[in-house]
């Protein structure tokens, strides 16, 4: 039956619609005076603290951070890592995850205690680069795909997911006489898309944000990822932001905080026009997987 709210409903209901929308200004205004701040122009810049809408467009910061084709090469090397590299930890994910799941199998309880174990202890840094040394992966791609190829937290995630499913399914499957292999990728992983997406893009951030695997393994300057990239060009703004002399073209060298807010719009921009496609996806994958233990 449907009745009109009550006053104190409504009072409610509008301090709490407040609220949130205080909460949301919060959240996005620190990111709209980033975006702002990288098309301002070095006075204003240097006369205000707190940019939103620029007086002057200024092109000056991506100018010099996009002056070199280091750049695009490195983003092409992150793009290449992040696709294969989430590729490669979703479908060992899964294969782990869809094996911890299945209550037949021997000894499950010993490998999830290992897998919680590494989420407590690891290696460590030094440890972790001898065993990839001894691999053979030093200066290789592979070597900011493998030793992280699957995370504890997303498996742990992606094995409650795949408990919650029907136990009828796959008794179902089997009768019709499908194989494991026929169940997983049959049933199991197209009933799964809302928690493959969520820990696609978990994945996915990790590897785009890939650092300091890079710097450790990496010795070529030029399969450097575009993160490493930027660093390097913040330094470099760092040591020309007191040199005022002009660059050719009546192009001056932007301040380095410009800069900074230049490198930081382009680091995020590929994961923000990636992630309205696996939002619907985003909460839904985190929560049912996270019910049972």
């Amino acid at each position: 039956m449907n009745q009109d709210k009550s006053f104190g409903s409504r009072v409610f209901d509008a301090v709490n619609y407040t609220l949130l929308a205080l909460v949301g200004l919060i959240t996005i205004l620190p990111f709209i005076h980033v975006i702002a701040g990288s098309f301002t122009t070095v006075q204003e810049l240097a006369e205000k603290q707190f940019v939103l809408i620029p007086t002057v467009f200024s092109l000056d910061a991506y100018r010099y951070i996009l002056s070199t084709n280091t750049l695009f090469k490195a983003m092409g090397v992150s793009i290449g890592v992040t696709a294969v590299g989430t590729f490669v930890s979703m479908f060992l994910t899964s294969l782990m995850a869809y094996g911890l799941a299945r209550r037949d199998l021997d000894g499950r309880g010993p490998i999830m205690f290992m897998v919680v174990f590494t989420m407590l202890f690891s290696g460590g840094m030094i440890p972790t680069f001898l065993v990839v040394k001894e691999m053979g992966l030093i200066d290789s791609y592979a070597s900011l795909i493998i030793p992280g190829a699957i995370n504890a937290f997303n498996l742990i995630i992606m094995r409650n997911f795949f408990q919650n499913l029907p136990d009828g399914l796959e008794e179902s499957a089997k009768i019709d006489g499908c194989s494991d292999w026929g169940i997983l990728f049959r049933i199991v992983i197209p009933l799964s898309m809302a928690a493959i997406a969520t820990i696609s893009l978990f994945y996915a951030v990790t590897y785009w944000n890939t650092y300091q695997q890079a710097i450790l393994y990496l010795n070529d300057s030029t399969k450097w990822p575009v993160q490493v990239i930027l660093r390097q060009i913040v330094i470099l703004a760092s040591g020309m932001s007191a040199d005022t002399s002009d660059l050719g073209d009546g192009f001056t060298a932007p301040p380095e905080q410009t800069v900074k807010m230049a490198v930081i719009v382009v680091a995020t921009l590929p994961i923000l026009l990636v992630y309205p496609f696996l939002q619907k996806h985003f909460a839904k994958g985190a929560l049912l997987g996270s019910i049972k233990g």
